[in-house]
């Protein structure tokens, strides 16, 4: 995986000590998928047009070859019109993985934006999933990070190098733990410390 320094990265909401770790999008295979789906229905369009004339030459001019035409540039406009949603998507998902928290930014459509954040202190377990030939192959899956609650949880679908996020998650939850037992062994020796010079 190569090597990128996120820490140029920033985002709305981002606070004055927060480092940004990864930022997380879907896998471009995802996006390819849909896209393959878009030009196989463009190539047909395009095909029956050239096809019609060679059945039926004399249909060229008529009402119902204008009518063709008006549906099959109707169903073009549709086609587009998902292709752009598909593409709104797939580039506004994203995953902020900072020093202290899981930020979760999920794109509904043109006008819905869902923003959700998870510290790292809420955290109980982080699991990779990668299901299939081709996402083994290409290196893409599921990273599902749980909560204290069982219905509470983020879902990064479809992220490249799984594995990868799911270890940077559990070292930086490793680091947050120590740095908090750490703090509470020092406020119990200052604590000890005091008692005794009282």
């Amino acid at each position: 995986m190569p090597n990128h320094d996120f820490s140029r990265y920033h985002f709305q909401g981002q606070r004055e000590s927060e480092i940004v770790l990864r930022v997380v999008h879907r896998h471009w295979f995802d996006i390819a998928t849909h896209f393959f789906v878009v030009v196989l229905f463009v190539a047909a369009l395009f095909g029956s047009l050239s096809i019609i004339p060679l059945l039926h030459p004399d249909a060229l001019g008529s009402e119902m070859f204008r009518f063709v035409l008006f549906i099959q540039n109707s169903l073009i406009l549709l086609i587009w019109l998902y292709a752009f949603l598909v593409w709104i998507d797939y580039f506004f998902d994203v995953w902020i993985i900072t020093n202290e928290r899981v930020i979760n930014i999920e794109q509904k459509g043109l006008f819905v934006r869902t923003v959700s954040e998870l510290k790292f202190s809420r955290i109980q377990d982080v699991t990779s999933e990668v299901s299939g030939m081709i996402p083994t192959m290409l290196n893409f899956g599921d990273v599902k990070v749980q909560t204290a609650s069982e219905e509470d949880y983020f879902l990064f679908r479809r992220v490249p190098d799984p594995y990868h996020v799911k270890d940077l998650i559990m070292e930086r939850l490793r680091t947050e733990r120590d740095d908090e037992i750490n703090r509470i062994v020092e406020a119990t020796q200052r604590g000890e410390k005091f008692r005794s010079a009282a």
